[in-house]
């Protein structure tokens, strides 16, 4: 017999976005408009860098729901730039998920948009991914 609890807060929506090799779960709630990234507090975790929070918070400024919902983050791999992308695009795609009806607007700011860029692989014989050794002729 298994009994369900109905007193656990369920995420309303999870969904993951993802950027050169930085991958985010998110997972969103409602609430009062906390952030946590790996259990930490977003402004610690992206070191107080102003510049990471406005990007990462900001497919939510533009549909005025800052103060809407609560966001837990798991983000892992790359760095932190490409983390706050990463974010950036879960949070977009999770709030289509609730409501297609914002999804003109994320697409519009470009939010929803992937960006599929990454670094390419080295080669053998050559130094980086195309940096050749110099060539001499004699």
């Amino acid at each position: 017999m298994s009994f369900i609890n109905l007193n656990t807060s369920l995420p309303l929506c999870v969904t993951v976005g993802r950027r050169k090799k930085a991958v985010a779960k998110v997972k969103v709630e409602t609430g009062n408009g906390s952030v946590l990234v790996n259990s930490k507090p977003v402004e610690t975790y992206f070191q107080y860098n102003s510049q990471y929070i406005q990007l990462l918070k900001a497919p939510l400024l533009a549909l005025n729901l800052e103060n809407a919902y609560d966001i837990s983050i798991e983000a892992k791999g790359g760095g932190l730039k490409g983390q706050t992308d990463a974010v950036k695009l879960g949070i977009a795609r999770a709030l289509c998920a609730i409501s297609n009806e914002k999804r003109p607007t994320l697409k519009q700011e470009g939010y929803l948009t992937r960006d599929y860029r990454s670094k390419e692989r080295k080669k053998y014989g050559l130094r980086k991914a195309r940096k050749a050794p110099q060539f001499s002729k004699r």
